[in-house]
């Protein structure tokens, strides 16, 4: 039977057979965005594999003939190995979801997510000859569900008005975790003064670091915060021993082992500066689009948390202004209340005194200069009676010292009408 057109012969040799299978597999794999390897052997060595699996453990490693615990080294720690190993020995395929593999080593090191299988492959009488890999990254997937778990997170603080201080330190380390490769999370808030910028939370950089740049003013070349906060946009600062925004502060980024720094001003939705969220690097580094996203979700997040902790400490402030203002009523009145029964005391006082006077008055027509103070009330005063008071009317009376003193503060219109001298001196010299 002739073949039609793009149809392949049918190949009586198992061998052939093997061989188109595999061509089969490369064709089928080597376009897709799945990761793809074939292994043979107990050492399983790489015979082929697609662009996307060169891609995922690195373009410098993109190499076949040699075993893959070669090529890949990392993995003998991780169980990789040793689940091939297994899957060889038995001929059982393995299936894994979500399987968490450290690609790499050192400062190039990266975390990965993948659903894979490793599937026996077999000869014509059944035997394992070695393994199909197959694997699909889950990474950014399982980055988006933590993302979304801790954002949620971080909502709920915000919602339950957790302090500003613990959501900005939770916010930070939760990008510190997220985000693809190292970096250190720093948030400064907008000083009250509208002119400097405060320390908010930045839980990996060196203290020294922080107490430095806490007050920093705002405005240009004042590294990439300030520049950021003055012109109200993105600064990106791929390597700050060679931009001019860090000439004052390149001594300070080299003692804290940083040498790069993107930073967005965080805005309220009236526009007005909040402060700045900054992603520093400790080698010089170009913002992926991962890195941006990240800045731009965080940045509204923490825009939010600084809104709602200013309008409660304004609504607090209020509340204290209110509630001092109420009780500094409270007390005028309180005081009124307190002069209104002085003043009531000293007009019955006053009442008092001038039917004393009154009295006296009556008494001296009869005693024109009494020997005893007449104004001692119904308990009576032995002291002398030296002075002679009188009020408007023209009525008088004789009195001591403390007893026409106590008459002249509480009767306004009582005043001296001493006929000697020397009782006025007396009153005047007391």
């Amino acid at each position: 039977m002739t073949a039609t057109s793009g149809q392949r012969p049918t190949a009586a040799d198992p061998a052939v057979a093997g061989r188109a299978a595999e061509e089969d597999l490369r064709a089928l794999f080597g376009q897709s965005i799945a990761v793809f390897a074939s292994l043979a052997g107990p050492t399983h060595l790489l015979e082929t594999a697609n662009p996307a699996f060169f891609a995922t453990i690195g373009e410098e490693r993109a190499r076949t003939g040699v075993p893959l615990v070669d090529l890949m080294p990392e993995l003998v720690g991780q169980g990789f190995i040793a689940l091939l190993d297994q899957v060889y020995r038995s001929g059982e395929p393995y299936v894994g979801r979500d399987a968490r593999v450290v690609l790499g080593s050192g400062p190039h090191a990266r975390e990965a997510f993948f659903d894979f299988t490793y599937e026996p492959r077999r000869d014509a009488d059944g035997n394992v000859t070695g393994i199909h890999v197959i694997g699909v990254e889950t990474t950014q997937v399982k980055h988006a569900q933590r993302l979304m778990a801790e954002h949620r997170a971080l909502l709920e603080q915000i919602a339950r008005q957790a302090p500003l201080t613990e959501v900005l330190d939770g916010m930070a380390r939760c990008i510190e975790d997220l985000a693809p490769q190292d970096v250190l999370v720093s948030v400064l808030l907008t000083d009250p003064d509208g002119r400097h910028l405060r320390h908010g939370a930045a839980p990996s950089l060196p203290d020294f670091y922080n107490q430095a740049i806490d007050g920093i003013a705002i405005g240009e070349g004042v590294g990439s915060c300030g520049t950021a906060a003055h012109r109200r946009q993105p600064v990106i600062v791929t390597d700050v021993t060679a931009d001019p925004l860090w000439t004052d502060f390149r001594h300070l980024a080299d003692q804290a082992g940083l040498a790069a720094c993107w930073s967005t001003p965080i805005l309220a939705r009236d526009g007005g500066l909040l402060g700045t969220f900054a992603m520093y690097h400790r080698v010089p580094r170009v913002p992926q689009d991962t890195d941006l996203a990240l800045t731009r979700v965080f940045a509204g997040t923490a825009a939010l948390a600084i809104e709602r902790h200013d309008n409660e400490q304004a609504r607090r402030a209020a509340e204290e202004s209110a509630k001092a203002a109420r009780d500094e009523l409270a007390e005028a009145i309180r005081a009124e209340r307190r002069l209104r029964a002085e003043a009531e005391q000293r007009a019955a006082a006053a009442a008092e005194l001038a039917a004393r006077m009154r009295a006296a008055a009556a008494a001296q027509a009869a005693a024109p200069h009494p020997e005893r103070c007449q104004l001692g009330g119904a308990g009576g005063c032995t002291a002398p009676a030296e002075i002679k008071i009188a009020d408007s009317w023209g009525d008088a009376a004789w009195g001591c010292t403390a007893h026409v003193e106590e008459a002249l503060i509480n009767v306004r219109s009582v005043f001296i009408a001493n006929e000697e001298p020397d009782g006025l001196a007396a009153y005047l010299n007391r």
